[in-house]
């Protein structure tokens, strides 16, 4: 006999919450997320049926995405979607899974973007896109353009962009400017790598199934920052913006890097945990 949606949210909550370290909320969470995706209901249907008994093609189902989770793989890669900026993106294992610190990249670069008028954005590094559309979707005015150097993560990108049905982005693999002889940009926005390579942070949670290409950046973490920065005023109109998301103890270098790239106006931006999570310049 199959166990019923209440059983199983207080058996499986409490051995998420001892496996991977999970505060209580969050464990229960995600089960309700897993549940979700297989009984194909929204949250209020979950919640207000608690006695119901999964058939047992469901509950072989959900035990086969239970048991993945129990293994550490990241619940975004489990359901496939990840929510950002208030918008459903495609992702996969070619692609870093969007976190809501990287948020305030986009509400910073759409400060400086105008609600109307022509406007050239680039996104390097683009992933699953969730940044490029997400302010592509915002500034319906602007023309942005992504770029990434993986093959398989711009398929993804441009998957999200038909689903969001997004008419003025424009995708193009290139390994950072490579690609982009000519082009000029208002502003830039990037969520480069960032984490040294041997870092230990690599081989613990949901980072140990990302892809490493998108996470690693040489012994100091910098190693792309600095390409960024060197490269990012020749791709620039004047007084145009320079942003990018950096690791926590970043920002001091990576604004000296700004500086000796020749950019005025340094900054550097706290998340909502009071890290100084974004940096920029024009």
């Amino acid at each position: 006999m199959t166990p019923c949606i209440k059983d199983v949210l207080q058996q499986h909550s409490k051995q998420l919450e001892a496996a991977l370290n999970l505060d209580s909320s969050s464990a229960r969470i995600e089960v309700q997320c897993l549940l979700q995706a297989v009984l194909q209901v929204n949250r209020a249907w979950l919640l207000t049926h608690p006695e119901q008994s999964l058939a047992a093609d469901q509950h072989s189902r959900y035990m086969a995405l239970f048991e993945r989770r129990l293994g550490g793989e990241p619940i975004a890669y489990l359901l496939g979607e990840r929510e950002f900026y208030g918008l459903t993106f495609k992702v996969s294992p070619t692609t870093l899974i969007p976190r809501p610190e990287t948020e305030l990249l986009v509400e910073l670069a759409l400060q400086r973007i105008p609600q109307h008028g022509a406007f050239r954005v680039l996104d390097l590094g683009t992933g699953s896109g969730s940044i490029a559309l997400s302010i592509a979707h915002a500034r319906p005015n602007a023309e942005v353009v992504a770029v990434d150097a993986s093959a398989a993560a711009l398929e993804v990108a441009q998957f999200n962009t038909h689903r969001l049905a997004l008419g003025n982005v424009r995708m193009v693999r290139s390994d950072w400017f490579s690609a982009l002889h000519g082009e000029h940009f208002d502003i830039i926005v990037s969520n480069p790598p960032y984490i040294a390579a041997g870092d230990a942070h690599l081989a613990l949670g949901d980072v140990r199934f990302e892809p490493r290409t998108a996470l690693a950046s040489g012994t100091d973490g910098l190693e792309d920052i600095r390409r960024i920065t060197a490269h990012a005023k020749a791709h620039l109109n004047v007084d145009g913006w320079l942003l990018f998301e950096h690791g926590y103890d970043q920002a001091a270098p990576v604004r000296a890097l700004l500086q000796q790239a020749g950019f005025e106006g340094i900054f550097s931006a706290r998340d909502l945990s009071g890290i100084e999570r974004v940096s920029g310049g024009s």
